[in-house]
């Protein structure tokens, strides 16, 4: 009897709080454009679909539920996929403004960073000379003085009101392998139970970098922490490194995440026409190897999700 493909979640994070309208005409802003791109995204195969707000009218990073609301009930309409929606908001958010979102829309899965870090972002700004919009540039210069915050005691809080009280769950964004350690504690003190996502990021500037070494060092460490079969990996990479760690996931056995949050381009000098674009290339790759695709269904049932009919939106 033939073996069946092993199957592939692909998450699509659709336009985040890094990149800004100067770098990319592709990045969208508005809810129209985000609600298009998401759900481009998941015809195209991404069966979760990670999702930030930004303010209409200049593309800054808002954490305002009314703006998820004009394009959350769109994407879970015209699709099937798992709706994912950040707590790590936009640079300098407080905890209460990245929880306010989720809080209202109680989905089923959340980002969630497991712990506080340097986020350098500045050396972006030095490449563009003329910005669309005044607040780039200082937005970008400003974190060689920024750090994000997240402690045990906000990961407890987010772990008790979006996890206990709506039944989401979460990528668990690890930037660094002290962050796995963290994940670890709350593991071992049953707030955090199995099957759970972790993601693990590669080259952010004050994270752990972008190396294959380092992909197989986090995989490692993971298995020793959690035990291979109780968390679902997988793997995102920044800018130019996504597409060659994230092959290098595939076959080690991860899960990937694409989309213009992570990186503008498509290859080397060439820039992404949209989310679908990158996604389309990974499900080829996927393909390629010999692998599957799971659909949202599958990747509900590997994640033990509550399910689309228990959202608020």
């Amino acid at each position: 009897m033939a073996r069946e493909a092993r199957k592939v979640i692909i998450t699509c994070a659709v336009t985040g709080g890094i990149h800004t309208p100067t770098m990319s005409d592709a990045l969208p802003y508005t809810p129209d454009d985000i609600a298009t791109q998401s759900i481009d995204a998941a015809e195209a195969g991404a069966s979760i679909l990670h999702l930030h707000a930004r303010d209409p009218e200049t593309g800054k990073p808002t954490p305002d539920p009314d703006v998820f609301m004009k394009f959350l009930p769109r994407i879970k309409q015209a699709t099937d996929s798992v709706v994912n929606i950040t707590t790590g908001g936009g640079l300098g958010m407080t905890l209460d403004q990245r929880l306010a979102a989720p809080l209202r829309a109680s989905p089923e899965m959340c980002s969630l960073n497991m712990g506080s870090m340097n986020f350098g972002i500045w050396p972006m700004a030095a490449k563009y000379k003329e910005w669309k919009f005044d607040w780039e540039k200082p937005y970008l210069e400003g974190t060689d003085d920024f750090i994000f915050r997240n402690t045990f005691r906000d990961i407890a809080n987010v772990l008790k009101l979006l996890g206990e009280d709506h039944g989401t769950r979460f990528e668990f964004e690890c930037y660094d392998v002290g962050h796995l350690y963290n994940l670890a504690y709350f593991v071992d003190r049953g707030m955090v139970k199995p099957p759970f996502l972790i993601q693990t990021i590669f080259g952010i500037l004050g994270g752990i970098g972008a190396d294959p070494d380092n992909v197989t060092f986090m995989r490692q460490t993971a298995n020793k922490l959690f035990g291979e079969e109780n968390y679902v990996w997988s793997v995102l990479a920044a800018g130019r490194h996504q597409m060659p760690l994230l092959t290098q996931a595939l076959v080690m056995g991860g899960n990937v995440r694409v989309g213009l949050e992570d990186s503008l381009y498509l290859g080397p000098g060439r820039m992404a026409r949209d989310n679908a674009e990158q996604v389309r290339k990974i499900r080829t790759i996927i393909e390629t190897l010999d692998l599957a695709v799971a659909s949202p269904t599958e990747a509900r049932s590997m994640l033990a999700l509550k399910g689309g009919d228990r959202v608020s939106f």
